[in-house]
């Protein structure tokens, strides 16, 4: 409101003889509230000496006389447009606005820059005046804060959202942004860092140009630019601005090989406008090999018509702006004409707020609000037509639909273009409407002719020329030279990382001078962090060593890609281990071996059981049936069992044993093979587990992140830590050990343990590898140079000059326990439980169902107590069943068979003597 009131301020005094009184403006209102009036205001504001202004005037013109003419629109109802000059005056426009609001102007089109339409959509808000610009392009305009504004042309989102994709196609990563100082330039590029940032690129500069800026100032910002290693520039600002920036950076040859440079489609507007000028080289000169964006108007017979009709109207080349002006008074026309046929009036009315806002202290009731202004709005936003620029029509968020650009690549005294860009397809180069609903870009772009007439793309990213040397931080170590060592009483360094951040260096595509400085003592390694940690504060420019990439060091600076694999790992002493006279029983843990004769003896128990009653081998004396079990279930071991199964329980049982003596004979063969004709190594320390559940000294290497590790991430005490600097020292403390003042194990980095153990075969690398990282050379936060020698890292890699480098330095004579292999552990219980639980299960359920149909045979098969030969079975009836099981089921069988036909003789006899009677009964 505020905004308002200084707006209406200013114009009282601009105009005050135009302002009528309230009453008869009021007359003025109802005097105008008929349904169809004669002739229907609109205005527009535009810069009338630019290149866009004069275009756009000549399609609003053109479109205001095809409408009138046109019987099919408004019904006879004529549009009379009234274009002010604002003459790149702020001030000027502002009041070019309100003067329109006296005129009961129903809409207002314009005005051409972004800034004056943030200001005039605040008092066209409150007047209920729809406003529709076809130049002002800034992404917030399509916020609520301006319900009343109407874009009829593309956001800059839209815009950046092409940029940035170019700038992904060609796998550049930073750009440098130049942009006027306004509204427009500042929230473009805030566009274009949004969309950047989701392609995990960014702007590494911004170079904010003032409005109206002299050449001077333009080349002072340009100089700046011209010091930033990033070589992608993006230009968004205004035409006049645009070619003076382009100027100067031909001056400052900014626009030779190496650069890059994108703009906006403020360049097209130029090549459009100028294509037909007398003299056009005098454009082109400073454009050679730039990259641009064009609106993507699609072919029509509209179009066609129009491109025809402006030929008669004026030598100036048609760029799209005047199609979007021609289409913008269409659309008004169109949502006028659907407005009317609604019930639509064209009325206004008072406000007293707008008095009162002011304290009343001036005369503004000559201001009026269109009383039906949110169904004039509604109505715009309902259009769905064809224009010259194509389909017409509004989104929910006011936006027009189908957003496409064309890329152009500047060449000679014209352009080639070279794809297109659209909301859809993406990069294509295809026309957008041929490829509907496509999400992922084609990725295709066809050849460019970049700056400096060169046709290899460019890398988008230099080592700035400023005189000075890549500061490059080595530390000063004391152990393990042969990875970065000082030659003595030079500045000069060797060893195993210098051969490789110079190779790789050799490989950039430009030159990268550099300087190495010490770090350290030289008495003791120093801290790689805190090396690390002095890139952030500006003393190096980089760090190259023998430097792991751990996550602190990563929160401090950016790595290359690793040129060397790492991870911390166990050493130890060892021992060999020889043959021995009980080396046979090595194979086989104690409890193993426990388990497996107690399957034996198991096994032929359940056989026995199972084989007695019906099989002859298995019977006979106690003793005899002892070992006869016995003997069965052992020679099974080595399948020489000689007794045969006869019953179908039995059998399987055997088959399931067999094949569990088979794994585990198969298994001791294997493993007794290996402890008697392969040399092994033994310790007590098995890894860092090992060493974590025990309270022995650990060695370290002094001022390495490993101590940190142990004491944050695996909980080991700092008093059990003891901290090593030299090879020799590691040597010494593992042979005192821990009972005498050396340590039980020491935990390092691989490739130094590799090289420590190379010529110390008394040690070994004890348990696995507990950590995975690499080495790699450090740089500053979003450093070009870090992705650079990463590629050059993997070139090395692959050309296999960075496994000569490593041969060169690593390599050493290996000591005899370098083939030894580490002694590996006893089979354990463990490896078999799966095994010997299913030979259980078996066990336990062959006996169940033998024991099952035993019952049913003694309920069918028992003997008789009564049987006077049998008394010593009357003491009760277990004694009976354990007499009926040990009973060979042949006898028991016979003895039930007997026992059926004393039976059936007696039942006979029986029946006889009865017969007898009966028949003696019926004589008498």
């Amino acid at each position: 409101m505020n905004t308002v009131c200084v707006f209406l301020v200013v114009a009282v005094f601009f105009s005050k003889n135009q302002w009528l009184t309230y009453a008869e403006s009021q007359i003025i209102g109802n005097a105008g509230m008929h349904s169809r009036p004669d002739v229907v205001n609109i205005g527009s504001i535009l810069t009338l000496d630019s290149i866009v202004g004069k275009v756009a005037k000549i399609g609003l013109e053109a479109a205001v006389e095809d409408v009138n003419n046109d019987p099919t629109i408004l019904s006879g109802i004529k549009l009379k447009l009234t274009v002010h000059d604002s003459n790149f005056s702020d001030f000027v426009s502002i009041m070019e606005a309100l003067r329109f609001m006296e005129t009961e102007s129903v809409a207002l089109i314009g005005p051409q820059s972004s800034v004056l339409a943030h200001m005039i959509s605040h008092v066209v808000n409150k007047l209920q005046v729809p406003l529709l610009s076809f130049t002002a392009t800034d992404p917030t305009l399509s916020s609520s804060q301006y319900p009343f504004f109407v874009r009829t042309t593309h956001s800059d989102a839209f815009q950046m959202a092409a940029v940035a994709d170019i700038v992904e196609y060609y796998e550049w990563k930073q750009v440098v942004a130049i942009y006027t100082d306004d509204d427009h330039g500042r929230n473009g590029i805030t566009s274009l860092a949004d969309q950047l940032a989701a392609k995990r690129c960014k702007i590494s500069h911004k170079a904010p140009i003032k409005p109206e800026s002299t050449r001077a100032e333009i080349r002072e910002v340009m100089l700046q630019v011209a010091l930033m290693e990033s070589r992608v520039i993006v230009v968004h600002t205004y035409v006049n601005w645009g070619l003076d920036i382009l100027e100067v950076a031909q001056d400052l040859h900014m626009m030779d090989s190496g650069y890059v440079w994108i703009t906006t489609n403020w360049l097209s507007t130029v090549i459009d406008t100028s294509s037909s000028a007398n003299h056009p080289t005098k454009f082109f000169s400073n454009m050679q090999g730039v990259i641009t964006l064009r609106s993507y108007t699609k072919d029509s017979q509209i179009k066609s018509k129009f491109a025809k009709k402006w030929e008669s109207m004026t030598s100036l080349g048609m760029s799209t702006y005047p199609l979007y002006a021609y289409d913008t008074i269409w659309l008004l026309a169109r949502a006028l004409d659907n407005f009317f046929n609604q019930g639509g009036n064209i009325s206004f009315s008072k406000d007293p707020e707008l008095k009162d806002s002011c304290g009343g202290f001036f005369n503004l009731d000559s201001l009026s609000i269109f009383n039906e202004g949110k169904l004039l709005l509604k109505n715009i936003l309902q259009v769905k037509m064809n224009g010259t620029t194509g389909p017409i029509e509004f989104t929910s968020d006011k936006n027009l639909i189908f957003p496409a650009f064309e890329v152009i690549n500047v060449i000679g005294t014209g352009f080639r273009r070279v794809g297109y860009w659209s909301n859809s397809s993406r990069l294509s180069t295809t026309l957008p409407e041929t490829i509907p609903n496509q999400t992922n870009s084609s990725g295709l772009l066809h050849s460019v002719i970049w700056p400096g007439q060169s046709v290899k793309k460019p890398l988008g990213w230099v080592f700035p020329h400023n005189g000075n040397q890549l500061r490059v931080g080595v530390p000063k170590q004391v152990s393990f030279k042969e990875f970065v060592e000082q030659i003595k009483e030079t500045d000069m360094y060797r060893g195993y990382c210098i051969d490789v951040f110079t190779s790789a260096v050799n490989l950039l595509p430009y030159a990268v001078p550099y300087k190495f400085y010490s770090y350290g003592d030289g008495y003791h390694n120093p801290s790689l962090s805190d090396l690390v940690s002095l890139i952030n504060a500006g003393v190096y420019d980089a760090v190259v060593g023998d430097t792991a990439i751990t996550t602190n060091r990563t929160r401090m600076a950016d790595f290359t890609q690793p040129f060397t694999e790492s991870g911390l790992v166990v050493v130890a002493p060892v021992r060999r281990l020889n043959s021995e006279t009980w080396s046979f029983l090595r194979p086989f843990s104690a409890k193993l071996w426990c388990v497996t004769v107690v399957f034996f003896l198991v096994v032929g128990a359940v056989v026995w059981i199972l084989e007695h009653r019906i099989n002859d081998e298995f019977r006979g004396p106690p003793r005899q049936q002892f070992i006869t079990a016995l003997w069965f279930s052992f020679s099974t071991l080595y399948f020489s069992h000689k007794q045969n199964m006869m019953s179908v329980l039995g059998r399987v049982i055997l088959i399931m044993w067999l094949l569990v003596v088979l794994i585990i004979s198969s298994s001791y063969i294997a493993s007794l093979t290996s402890i008697l004709t392969v040399q092994k190594l033994s310790s007590p320390i098995e890894g860092i587990n090992s060493l974590q559940s025990s309270k022995d000294p650990i060695g370290y290497q002094q001022s390495s992140f490993v101590r940190n590790y142990l004491i944050e991430e695996l909980g080991i005490s700092e008093t059990r830590l003891v901290p090593l600097n030299l090879p020799e020292d590691y040597e010494k403390a593992l042979n005192y050990g821990p009972h005498n003042g050396g340590v039980a194990a020491v935990v390092d980095e691989r490739p130094y343990v590799e090289l420590f153990l190379s010529t110390r075969c008394q040690f070994s690398i004890v348990g696995p590898e507990f950590t995975k990282t690499g080495w790699g050379f450090a740089f500053p936060r979003d450093s070009q140079l870090a992705i650079d020698i990463s590629t050059a890292i993997l070139k090395l890699s692959e050309n296999g000059e960075l496994q000569r480098i490593h041969d060169k330095w690593l390599t050493r004579s290996a000591c005899s326990s370098q083939g030894t292999k580490f002694a590996v552990d006893r089979l354990e219980l463990k490896s078999f439980k799966g095994l010997f639980l299913i030979c259980g299960v078996a066990c336990l359920l062959a006996l169940f169902i033998y024991l099952g149909l035993i019952i049913r045979q003694y309920t069918k098969h028992k003997p008789d107590l009564s049987e006077p030969s049998r008394p010593n079975l009357k003491s009760g009836g277990l004694k009976t069943f354990i007499s009926f099981v040990d009973e060979k089921h042949d006898s028991a069988r016979a003895r039930f068979q007997k026992r059926i036909k004393e039976r059936y003789k007696n039942d006979l006899s029986v029946k006889g003597s009865q017969n007898h009677k009966s028949k003696k009964r019926i004589d008498s």
